[in-house]
């Protein structure tokens, strides 16, 4: 009997699309109702069990990352040039993305397909950990934005909310920090950049 094709990686093995950074390939790893943070497993291109979320911050829309993608040198350099922080390094990981839609989507570990219109700068312990915003292509309600700043005010104060406080411990101080809010056009900059800094990756 002839093996089957083993399972693309989702980081390495997917592409981020012939029309990125326009139109991005997103592979999913939780969904808003998700009791336990998942991520990637690097080795296998798995899921995994992070851990159980402890208190109640939800994910306000889908989240994942970027095929494809690191946040290294050229991310640390770029943060550092737009923030005014002195940011040595990136987290290490692929780009982060989240991704607004009004359809209910049960599940993770999925692809879809994304148009980007901007993102939160944060400094994790001193390290460039950018997250992308965008909107499912063709979602009837949010496909209608272009840019973060047409958002309704609701919906981006709860984005910067969960990723301000989704790391905090009681009684510990507070560890993310958001530099910078921005556009389209420099979302489109940020992801650029980081398919540059994959591309220089050890193999």
């Amino acid at each position: 009997m002839a093996k089957t094709p083993s399972k693309a990686h989702p980081w390495h093995g997917i592409s981020p699309g012939e029309n990125a950074p326009h139109v991005i390939t997103a592979f999913i790893e939780i969904v808003p109702t998700d009791t336990v943070k998942y991520e990637i497993d690097k080795e296998s291109g798995y899921l995994k069990i992070d851990r159980p979320q402890q208190y109640s911050n939800i994910i306000p829309a889908l989240y994942g990352f970027v095929p494809r993608t690191f946040c290294g040198e050229r991310i640390a350099k770029l943060a550092s040039e737009r923030s005014g922080h002195i940011i040595s390094e990136g987290d290490g990981d692929p780009l982060d993305i989240c991704v607004l839609t009004e359809r209910e989507i049960t599940h993770g570990d999925i692809l879809l397909q994304a148009i980007p219109i901007g993102g939160f700068r944060l400094i994790d312990k001193g390290e460039a950990d950018d997250k992308i915003i965008a909107v499912l292509k063709g979602d009837a309600m949010y496909g209608q934005y272009k840019d973060l700043s047409e958002l309704p005010e609701a919906v981006v104060k709860r984005l910067r909310h969960y990723f301000l406080t989704y790391k905090n411990l009681p009684g510990e101080p507070a560890v993310m920090e958001l530099a910078n809010i921005y556009g389209r056009d420099e979302a489109l900059e940020v992801i650029q950049t980081s398919m540059d800094d994959y591309a220089e990756m050890p193999s």
